[in-house]
């Protein structure tokens, strides 16, 4: 007489058994928000999940169910309380977290940061990025009247010309149809004085965005505590 063998469970790998540089929230704090999938910040805010699935399955099985962040936003909270893995505190969290963000969304133009000068540029980036332990380019897509209506990591490590992509910097703004971007890196060492290569890739960029008709409106370097505007330098302007 053959024994049936029980079902076998199958095995699911845990936030916190992943390699460290693959969390999420470990990527947030290294990376900047920006960076992360949906799933990924969802993930960050339930912080765990369930027997048979970790907190990113969870968060990506909730965006498949209900159709993206919108279905999320929209859905009851007694409807979100009896999913599994959810339970009353979790979709208080993710309810909170998901208005916060339509709010966000609504602000008018001038609550949003407005660039008019290069410490506007400072005050927006230089707590966040003077102390970074590598080099970081991030490009602020502004509107017509310079509010910046997004913010996005492009490069982490080397920045230099032979490796920035024109067409990566400034492809957020082309998508979001902004007339200008700011540039803004980090020396580690925490001297913001220009390089050669600073100045050289400021000034590809420059020329890239005449032909895109997208100012190049500065290109800032930020060290520990200070920074170096290279349009009011006039270096690669």
């Amino acid at each position: 007489m053959v024994t049936a063998e029980p079902p076998r469970v199958a095995y699911h790998t845990t936030v916190h058994e992943m390699p460290t540089d693959e969390r999420p929230r470990e990527r947030l704090e290294r990376y900047g928000a920006s960076t992360l999938q949906t799933a990924e910040l969802l993930a960050i805010i339930l912080r765990v999940g369930t027997a048979k699935e970790n907190v990113i399955e969870l968060s990506s099985r909730l965006l498949r169910q209900y159709g993206g962040l919108g279905g999320l936003l929209a859905v009851d909270f007694a409807e979100l309380c009896n999913v599994h893995g959810l339970g009353a505190a979790k979709t208080a969290q993710l309810k909170a977290a998901l208005e916060l963000g339509r709010r966000v969304s609504v602000l008018p133009p001038e609550a949003r940061p407005q660039i008019s000068r290069p410490d506007d540029i400072a005050r927006l980036v230089l707590g966040e990025m003077g102390y970074l332990a590598q080099e970081q380019l991030r490009v602020l897509c502004l509107d017509t009247k310079n509010y910046v209506v997004h913010q996005q990591i492009v490069y982490q490590g080397t920045v230099n010309s032979s490796v920035v992509r024109i067409a990566e910097v400034f492809k957020p703004a082309i998508t979001r149809t902004c007339p200008a971007i700011v540039v803004v890196h980090n020396h580690p060492s925490g001297d913001p004085t220009p390089s050669t290569e600073d100045i050289r890739t400021t000034d590809q960029l420059r020329k890239a965005g005449e032909l895109l008709d997208i100012e190049l409106l500065d290109h800032v370097i930020v060290g520990h505590t200070r920074y170096i505007s290279l349009k009011e330098k006039g270096l690669g302007f």
